[in-house]
């Protein structure tokens, strides 16, 4: 049995954030109905390449889920989803405040109709405040979140990471969010509750120590490249073939180890250098001396040499990298899954890893409104596939 088997959740976001928290909970056993416009279905359907006119990001997405098509904005489609939410245990949407309102398919009405409902509402700024009506994106709430500004290069304009990192962000709040409002409903007997998941919060909630420095010292975290400032020995460093190396070496042990990799038994042993609080202070010389030495080295030599010292030592993966990489395919995180029109396609497997109920991709992604026909039973449908 999988571990969230007969949770019911009614998805009624799309693109990314909702659909990314569905997504989670149907890799571990959940049931999740998919609500989609006739005739375009989600968004994420033409998003980025597409093979035989679908995404093959869809196929990710929304596998494990089960597709119907609904007119949320018509009276009947209306009805048809309180039939749902009647039945179901958590609701998932990421509209813009209010528009389920709008509906008839708010909060107030639906915790009416079924008291034990849980619903996950994930937005741009969040269901209160001044920004609430604000529509909002991944992109504008890792800016507000702090994230943005922290990327890229001194000087340089600040960059985009190159994934919807605060939609995933949210999501994985939102799942949090669900399972802690699933178990006190369980534990504590309490009724359902609705969960309040802004884009921006979800990133400033891992922006670390930015805050209380800035009351502390008035200090305002910069751009800095490839290195970590105030942790140092840690960044990216050149070797003779023109590759990189990450290296970690800000443990204190770590740091005695790598000097003596690197043949700086002085740097090792200098008493300033003990901690991290003095190697911060000479981190642009530390950097300097370990780029000397990747720098007469490749890549595979750097790295061979270091972890045979015990340092914490990478390379730059690209996705042609993950896909080969021994350790990726070892622990199932490149799997083959077939897809709705009988292909397969290779994805990336699920996490966490469960020892005793690991989640699965049961199911391909559904073709749009694959699924109409299970709502004619009325109610909530029993799963033919």
């Amino acid at each position: 049995m999988n571990a969230l088997e007969g949770l019911k959740v009614l998805e009624l976001g799309q693109l990314i954030a909702g659909p990314f928290a569905g997504k989670t909970l149907a890799e571990f056993g959940a049931d999740v109905i998919k609500v989609e416009p006739a005739g375009v279905g989600d968004p994420l359907r033409k998003w980025r390449m597409l093979r035989d006119g679908s995404s093959v990001w869809w196929e990710v997405q929304s596998r494990n889920k089960r597709s119907v098509c609904l007119d949320l904005r018509s009276e009947e489609g209306q009805e048809a989803a309180r039939a749902l939410a009647l039945e179901a245990d958590v609701l998932i949407e990421n509209f813009k405040p209010g528009t389920l309102e709008g509906w008839g398919l708010g909060w107030e009405q639906l915790h009416a109709l079924n008291p034990r409902l849980i619903m996950l509402r994930i937005s741009g700024y969040g269901q209160t405040g001044p920004y609430r009506d604000k529509p909002g994106f991944g992109v504008l709430g890792e800016s507000m979140g702090g994230l943005r500004y922290l990327s890229g290069e001194p000087g340089r304009v600040p960059v985009r990471v190159g994934i919807s990192l605060g939609d995933t962000l949210a999501a994985l709040h939102g799942v949090i969010g669900v399972l802690t409002a699933l178990h006190h409903r369980t534990a504590h007997g309490g009724e359902g509750q609705f969960i309040d998941v802004a884009l921006y919060e979800s990133v400033f909630n891992v922006m670390e120590s930015l805050v209380p420095e800035y009351d502390a010292f008035g200090a305002v975290r910069e751009r800095a490249g490839s290195a970590l400032p105030g942790i140092a020995p840690t960044n990216a460093y050149r070797c003779n073939d023109g590759h990189y190396v990450l290296v970690a070496g800000n443990g204190d042990s770590i740091f005695r180890r790598l000097m003596r990799a690197i043949g700086r038994p002085d740097l090792e042993e200098d008493p300033a250098l003990r901690h991290n609080d003095g190697r911060v202070q000479q981190a642009e010389a530390l950097d300097a001396a370990i780029e000397a030495w990747t720098s007469r080295r490749s890549r595979d030599e750097a790295l061979a040499a270091l972890d045979a010292a015990g340092v914490p030592v990478g390379r730059i993966y690209s996705v042609a990298d993950i896909a080969t990489d021994p350790q990726y395919l070892a622990r199932e995180m490149i799997v083959e899954a077939p897809t709705s029109d009988g292909r397969t396609l290779k994805v990336p497997g699920v996490v966490p890893k469960l020892s005793a109920t690991p989640g699965r991709i049961a199911y391909p992604a559904p073709r749009l409104g694959e699924h109409d026909d299970d709502l004619r039973s009325g109610g909530w449908p029993a799963r033919a596939r």
